[in-house]
């Protein structure tokens, strides 16, 4: 048997012992593609439809209630952007966002911290923190609109016993959005309570044993153990913060309608007096696609953040 015989009987061994390798490697994609698949199905019909369809009903001047649809193109979008009450809107949405990431998940935070902590009757203060996000937003909002009320509402009694004036706080444009932010915060706090809660569990007690070896106190294990630990979460949350910011609607709708004047008024609640109350559904897809627009870009930048905070080895336990 010659060099080339040899070659070649090696090259034959190699392909027939390769052939089982990728017949195998098929039959795990495939296996993965099925159990992808129903839910990508659900996906595509249920999100991806749905704002295919949003974007399309926005480039037309329709009633939703007839039939007959006029193609306008970009005509909404251009009276979107010189309209003051959906900038108004957007700028009270921002307003959550930012009250829902630098207020609502810190506060969280301190509330898992301290159910975490060894305090005594840490059951009870468990069930009281996370009343607030048993309860339904409607039954929050009525709750809130009693608590606010100018006459006989506790808030303004306690101000009365102090000696200060009633204050009208759901109807001065002043003070109504801090009112309804105090209620959100109230409300969602809980909820990201329970998340840091969840990962605090997850982090391995040897980390905190190192610690205490070395002799680091309480400040020193928050700051380099259990914070970068949970910067998952923290990231987590704040997509999950950013999009329900965006995405809100009945407690301002239950508790103000958007009022007075605009002062409330935020992307949801002008989107549905434009699309079921002023019959404008052209208009009303185009606010809600650019809702869509806005949570899109900025979920994308805190993922973006992340991936460069991840590389660069920052905040890492």
């Amino acid at each position: 048997m010659n060099i080339d015989q040899i070659v070649s009987k090696k090259e034959q061994t190699k392909v027939i012992s390769s052939a089982p390798k990728r017949n195998s490697q098929f039959k795990k994609r495939l296996t993965i593609l099925l159990f992808i698949l129903p839910a990508l199905i659900v996906y595509m019909i249920y999100v991806v439809y749905p704002i295919i369809t949003t974007f399309n009903y926005s480039l037309f001047s329709w009633s939703g209630t007839q039939r007959e649809k006029i193609f306008v193109g970009l005509t909404n979008y251009i009276q979107l952007f010189a309209d003051s009450t959906f900038w108004m809107a957007l700028k009270n949405n921002i307003k959550i966002v930012l009250v829902s990431v630098f207020v609502q998940i810190p506060l969280g935070l301190v509330m898992a911290l301290i159910l975490f902590s060894s305090i005594k009757g840490r059951k009870v203060f468990n069930v009281l923190y996370f009343l607030p996000y048993l309860m339904s937003t409607v039954a929050i909002g009525l709750l809130w609109i009693y608590m606010y009320d100018p006459v006989n509402g506790p808030v303004n009694r306690v101000l009365d016993i102090f000696g200060f004036s009633p204050v009208a706080w759901l109807a001065d444009p002043i003070l109504a959005m801090t009112s309804v932010l105090i209620v959100i915060v109230w409300q969602f706090a809980p909820f990201y309570m329970i998340l840091f809660k969840a990962a605090m569990v997850g982090i391995p007690d040897e980390l905190y044993e190192a610690a205490d070896m070395d002799g680091a106190n309480s400040f020193h294990k928050f700051v380099y153990i259990t914070l970068p630990s949970l910067m998952p979460t923290i990231v987590t949350s704040s997509v999950l913060a950013v999009v329900g910011s965006l995405k809100a609607f009945d407690i301002f709708y239950i508790m103000t309608r958007g009022g007075p004047g605009h002062a409330t008024e935020i992307l949801g609640t002008y989107m549905y007096k434009q699309g079921f109350v002023n019959l404008n559904m052209g208009y009303a897809s185009a606010i809600a696609f650019m809702m869509f627009l806005i949570a899109f870009v900025i979920v994308v930048l805190i993922q973006v953040i992340e991936y460069q905070r991840r590389k660069r080895g920052l905040l890492t336990p």
